[in-house]
């Protein structure tokens, strides 16, 4: 019986066609790599789905780095300072 469930649940998720367009026409227009591109070129969703994921990783990575400087900044100032305490929200 568990198996008939599980065939359910996954068959209620799925998407449709129709909305997977929409996703991914969704994810070209926020990706700066794709979107500079006119509408008319054709980019395969494969390849729009790969971009977003070197896109957010791309954005991870800077979000790794500014974290460490402000970790560093932190240490630079007085410890009581308004900026500390600005500095401290901000890793928050």
């Amino acid at each position: 019986m568990s198996n008939g469930r599980s065939r359910q649940s996954s068959s209620a998720s799925r998407i449709s066609d129709d909305q997977m367009i929409d996703l991914v026409t969704k994810l070209r227009q926020i990706l700066p790599e794709i979107g500079q591109r006119r509408r008319s070129d054709k980019i395969s969703a494969s390849k729009v789905l790969q971009e977003t994921c070197n896109y957010i990783r791309n954005l991870n990575r800077e979000v790794d780095n500014l974290s460490e400087r402000l970790s560093q900044l932190l240490e630079s100032v007085d410890e009581d300072s308004p900026e500390a305490a600005v500095i401290r929200s901000l890793l928050m």
